[in-house]
């Protein structure tokens, strides 16, 4: 899974720098707020039933094939629905023609996306992650070429659109090779099985429409209230971000069937897994939070160009929100998998809410630092919600034993950073430098954590010798 959303986030940044570069902001905020409109009505189409069909196939896989053909069904309803909600919502809102024609041709990849996903949530039932990266990852990348070589031949941004869609639906044909060799398909519709999967999954249909919208809100905010060029700064800073975003949501999703399984078996067993994988991502987010705070303008400049430097501030505000998404991320799925789903969708709905109220005040006064606080905000709202309920609800975290390394492996970036600025240095060794003084501290404390190099020594030599 990390495999795979690295590949989505390297070639999606490397797609933002080559706009930048080629076309200007402008086109940047055009490409990515009809790809917010795309992401948003699909993850409405769509992530509901992904969660849904992952939770409970990797309890009864043996209902796979009725999954398969019944679940594509009623996702290829949903699929379409949502398309039509989009072509309505985007004709409504006052936006140029070249940026509602972009929109219409994005969103048609809603339909191959969502279908795509029923299978992929057969795979992460199956704990068989390396399916999806097999299918995806070639796609991403001979999709960031074509998409950087039509740019050169000086085709507009509306053939980016097109690209993509013949991009996802070259996956799901992919997909579906792969399923047809681990699943025996039964060609019925099952429609008890629609009737009934429609009824249970309106809690996590609600849930993931309201997340996929509120993660898309400051770019709808900034559209409406601001213009283009602001949602193509406020894009950049978003997708400096996104690395760590990607990663996260992968470690969360190859957490959840797992968690799942464990729910019987005591909430010592949650705790353990929960705490460790938030230690994870705080090991990353809290040093890239740092990282972002001492070379963040630099970091604009050398991948954007120098009119992206005036996005700064904005990064720096939003890039707080790396010493909290660690939680929310882990606990979200943690409280889905003890079936605590209406929570997290009375959290989103009052983060939403909120977040929404306050961006458009933030948004209006501040443009683009507004949506950088917009940021901060909401995620200090659910951070504070999923915390609450996770103590009242299940059990408390250790929090000492969650942030200590993590601790420590900041401190010490934070000397590296400070020597880094005092040298100054070009900023490519400036930040060879800093990853490798990061990835170093990191193997010195996970030796020190497994015994030391003596009993790692011991652990090779016992495995050689059963080989």
């Amino acid at each position: 899974m990390i495999v795979n959303r690295l590949a989505q986030s390297i070639t999606a940044f490397v797609l933002t720098a080559a706009i930048a570069r080629n076309l200007g902001a402008e086109a940047i905020g055009q490409y990515l707020l009809a790809y917010s409109y795309y992401f948003i009505f699909v993850g409405i189409a769509s992530q509901g039933l992904k969660i849904l069909f992952t939770r409970e196939l990797a309890r009864e896989p043996q209902k796979t094939s009725v999954y398969l053909m019944s679940g594509t069904c009623l996702q290829l309803i949903f699929s379409l629905l949502s398309y039509g909600a989009l072509v309505v919502v985007v004709f409504l809102l006052p936006y140029s023609s070249k940026t509602s024609n972009l929109c219409y041709i994005m969103g048609l990849t809603i339909i191959p996306f969502a279908l795509s996903n029923v299978t992929e949530a057969i795979f992460q039932a199956k704990e068989k992650m390396h399916l999806i990266a097999i299918a995806t990852v070639p796609v991403y990348v001979l999709r960031l070429i074509i998409m950087i070589w039509a740019m050169h031949l000086k085709y507009g941004i509306e053939s980016l659109g097109g690209i993509l869609f013949c991009s996802e639906t070259l996956i799901l044909i992919i997909e579906w090779i792969i399923i047809t060799q681990l699943v025996k398909i039964q060609w019925q519709i099952d429609k008890d099985f629609v009737w009934n999967t429609i009824k249970i999954s309106r809690t996590f249909f609600a849930i993931e429409a309201i997340a996929v919208i509120s993660s898309r809100i400051e770019i709808l905010i900034l559209s409406l209230l601001g213009n283009e060029f602001l949602v193509g700064l406020f894009g950049a800073i978003l997708q400096l971000l996104q690395p760590f975003l990607i990663i996260a949501n992968s470690i969360t999703v190859a957490m959840f069937p797992r968690l799942s399984k464990v729910v019987d078996q005591g909430r010592q067993k949650q705790q353990k897994i929960t705490e460790s994988f938030i230690e994870i991502l705080l090991t990353m987010g809290l040093p890239l939070f740092l990282g972002l705070l001492f070379f963040g303008k630099d970091l604009l400049v050398f991948i954007y160009d120098s009119s992206f430097a005036q996005g700064s501030l904005a990064l720096s505000i939003s890039a707080m929100s790396l010493l909290l998404l660690p939680f929310t991320r882990t606990l979200c799925s943690l409280l889905v998998a003890n079936h605590f789903e209406r929570v997290n969708l009375r959290e989103l709905v009052i983060t939403t809410t909120l977040g929404g109220l306050g961006g458009v005040v933030l948004v209006s006064r501040y443009q683009l630092v507004g949506a950088g606080i917009m940021v901060l905000l909401m995620t200090i709202l659910a951070f504070s919600q999923y915390l609450y309920f996770t103590y009242t609800l299940l059990f408390p975290l250790n929090l000492w034993r969650v942030i200590r390394r993590p601790v420590m492996i900041s401190t010490l970036m934070l000397v590296v950073f400070l020597i880094l600025k005092k040298i100054n240095l070009d900023f490519l060794s400036t930040l060879i430098s800093a990853i490798s003084f990061y990835t170093l501290f990191v193997i010195f404390l996970s030796i020190h954590a497994l015994g030391g190099i003596n009993i790692l020594k011991e652990k090779f030599l016992n495995i050689r010798t059963k080989f």
